[in-house]
């Protein structure tokens, strides 16, 4: 379905083009892209430069539908046969563009951040907010300088709500998101220990997410996690309204009685006296993205059973901590394309109280961007893992030997197995001959680390 719906003309003039031909009047734009493969007809094309240069790609964009394009005016062989449009840089352009579009549809904004969680917590408030509003949000992990100008030009006319996942890796980054889309609503789900390599500290992550308040309107309102007091400290400094979630008392909103089951949890809330709330996952820390998306809700005056229901019906973005079933007849719990101290210690404790008739496995890939603590940070996770409740600890990669090694006075010789990055085929191997239709097994690592090679081999085909 096409998204927007604009004149060339208009879209020239919104990214500062004046002096554009009278034929460009007739052109009607209908979409935005910037991968020529995924270009529909008539697309604006977006050529940016990656690994590769956009410009490449404009004639295969024009051959796929693309109507127009943006053209870099340092860069030669202006095309003539087609609408080229020439500006100083094709991001900015789309940026500036996504801008001119948000105050048109002038939709209300949410915008989502934290070391962990985002994108559960994204999906989860859109789940919540669509029960009463035209909502639109960020696709997949489109969470940077493209995928929130992206996010935005994907909204359609009637779009009352968008919900905008910002990611961050580096100072100043979302500053300049957060100012972009001038949000009424932001959320920082919590800070954990991701890209500690590029901040050295966790007091200086808190500082680079307190940035996504940076554009919040004058009468927006700053949700977070108030179990963080590196959060607590730090929104003093921000002057708009505040809401806060967690698991204690001093939470305006908290949770209580969780309890856990294998592919399901519930809880209750304070604000709800005697009303269970279900989400088809597991683990404490959804239970606080589910309170996050909660105080959205009540935000926007979701009604209470509303939110009970859309939060039991709730879809899980794929790869993100699903069971799937093994060609032995175990159960496997897949989370291989993210990985960081904080979420492995919470998804190792709730694999550990999961019901099971057989013996619970585990599988570990490196965790990455830890910098110079990262030994030290993955031998921590020695404290999580029980010889009563862990039979046996399968670790991939090099800063996995650290917790290896700390694990020797813990549990057995033969329960721990360690491999190189390159030995997934003998970790593979060595897995299936103990397997059994009893078992469970979870798998993590960074997404640099490829476990998705390890639960492919494993998983039943579908």
């Amino acid at each position: 379905m096409d998204k927007m719906k604009m004149q060339l003309t208009e879209i020239a003039n919104a990214i500062g083009i004046d002096d554009v031909p009278e034929s460009w009047q007739e052109i009607t734009i209908a979409n935005v892209e910037f991968d020529s493969r995924k270009v529909r007809p008539n697309s604006l094309f977006i050529p940016l430069k990656g690994q590769r240069d956009g410009h490449d790609f404009v004639d295969n964009a024009i051959k796929n539908g693309a109507v127009a394009t943006l053209w870099a005016k340092d860069h030669p062989n202006v095309p003539s046969a087609y609408p080229a449009l020439i500006v100083d840089d094709p991001l900015a352009s789309l940026q500036k563009l996504a801008v001119y579009y948000l105050r048109k549809i002038n939709p209300k904004v949410v915008a989502i951040t934290g070391s962990n969680g985002k994108t559960t917590t994204k999906d989860m408030t859109a789940s919540l907010l669509e029960t009463q509003f035209n909502v639109v949000k960020t696709e997949a992990n489109f969470n940077n300088e493209i995928g929130v100008p992206v996010t935005l030009l994907n909204m359609n006319a009637n779009t009352e709500v968008v919900v905008v996942e910002m990611g961050m890796d580096r100072p100043g980054q979302l500053d300049f998101l957060s100012k972009m889309a001038q949000p009424d609503t932001v959320v920082i789900t919590m800070i954990g220990e991701a890209h500690i390599e590029f901040f050295g500290s966790r007091d200086k992550i808190a500082d680079a997410k307190m940035e996504i308040t940076d554009g919040l309107k004058e009468d927006g309102l700053f949700i977070y996690n108030g179990d963080e007091p590196l959060l607590r400290e730090r929104s003093k400094q921000v002057e708009q309204q505040q809401y806060t979630f967690g698991s204690n008392a001093a939470d305006e909103l908290f949770a209580t009685n969780i309890q856990t089951a294998r592919d399901h949890t519930t809880f209750e809330i304070n604000l709800v006296p005697n009303q269970t709330y279900e989400i088809p996952m597991i683990g404490e820390y959804n239970v606080m993205n589910a309170l996050a998306a909660i105080a959205v809700a009540k935000a926007y005056h979701i009604d209470p059973a509303q939110t009970v229901a859309a939060l039991r019906n709730f879809r899980v973005t794929h790869n993100r901590t699903e069971w799937v079933s093994g060609k032995n007849g175990e159960l496997i719990l897949s989370d291989v394309y993210n990985s960081n101290p904080t979420a492995a210690k919470e998804v190792i404790s709730s694999f550990s109280q999961t019901e099971t008739k057989g013996k619970r496995f585990v599988v570990l890939g490196d965790m990455l961007e830890l910098g110079e603590q990262s030994d030290e940070m993955h031998a921590s996770l020695r404290a999580y893992l029980d010889p009563q409740l862990i039979s046996e600890v399968y670790l991939v990669g090099t800063h996995m030997k650290a917790l290896a090694e700390g694990l020797k006075n813990k549990y057995e010789a033969n329960q721990i197995h360690w491999y190189a990055v390159n030995e997934e085929t003998q970790l593979i191997e060595d897995l299936q001959v103990k397997l059994t239709n009893q078992d469970e097994v979870l798998i993590k690592g960074s997404h640099g680390i490829h476990l998705e090679k390890v639960l492919s081999a494993l998983q039943k085909a579908e």
